[in-house]
């Protein structure tokens, strides 16, 4: 395996995707973890937790989607917002410092 933190941190990145595009956040660090993980040291576990928070910032905006009637899911989804375009820049300098990434209220669907 070769160390490659440019790669990992273009992964953590890649899920701001999402705010240009509308898509991608999910797709582009799915695929490049899915075919760069047992070629590049650490980009299994840093793949897994990046899954992890999309399909978890996934699920929790399909909660507050029908909250929003109840004016709560409005404040949800700003939160969420604020949370997936900051935590994928933080995490990609912890990655590029050879840290591990932490990302808030993730759901562990990939172990």
């Amino acid at each position: 395996m070769k160390q490659d933190n440019q790669l990992i941190v273009l992964t953590h990145l890649s899920q701001l995707l999402t705010f240009i595009t509308g898509f991608g956040g999910l797709i582009v660090p799915l695929v490049i973890w899915a075919t760069q993980k047992e070629k590049v040291y650490q980009m299994d576990e840093q793949g897994k937790n990046i899954v992890n928070f999309q399909l978890s910032v996934l699920i929790y905006s399909l909660i507050c989607i029908p909250l929003v009637f109840v004016l709560v899911g409005i404040a949800g989804l700003i939160v969420l917002g604020i949370l997936s375009f900051i935590f994928p820049i933080i995490n990609a300098i912890r990655a590029s410092h050879g840290e591990s990434p932490r990302y808030p209220l993730s759901l562990n669907f990939i172990s």
